[in-house]
């Protein structure tokens, strides 16, 4: 699996995340959905990995991503920001996978 994160996004990112220390994630939500082929991608900034975590290495930051949930990803994703929209956006080659990924900052302060 390889990921892009473009400028565009890194700079969002380090905004959201400036004095923290901590792991960028890639989870496939799939709360209130009620199933598991139903879930969507949304950015996580986390404390640490869990057990079922892979950190892979981007182009700005490593991020896990869950090993399990790979099998909804295409095998090169891009994380981009879109300023109209004023939302992440996770694409690939071939199509738009969440044209509004979310991100959301687990850590507690």
């Amino acid at each position: 699996m390889k990921i892009e994160i473009t400028k565009t996004a890194a700079e969002k990112i380090a905004e959201k995340i400036p004095a923290e220390s901590g792991y960028l994630k890639l989870k496939y939500d799939t709360e209130g959905t009620g199933c598991v082929l139903n879930g969507v991608p949304i950015l996580w900034y986390v404390e640490k990995a869990e057990e079922e975590d892979q950190l892979i290495e981007t182009n700005d930051r490593p991020i896990l991503v869950e090993t399990s949930k790979k099998v909804f990803y295409d095998k090169v994703l891009k994380i981009d920001y879109s300023e109209s929209a004023r939302t992440f956006q996770l694409k690939s080659p071939g199509q738009m996978i969440n044209g509004r990924m979310s991100f959301k900052n687990t850590i507690k302060n």
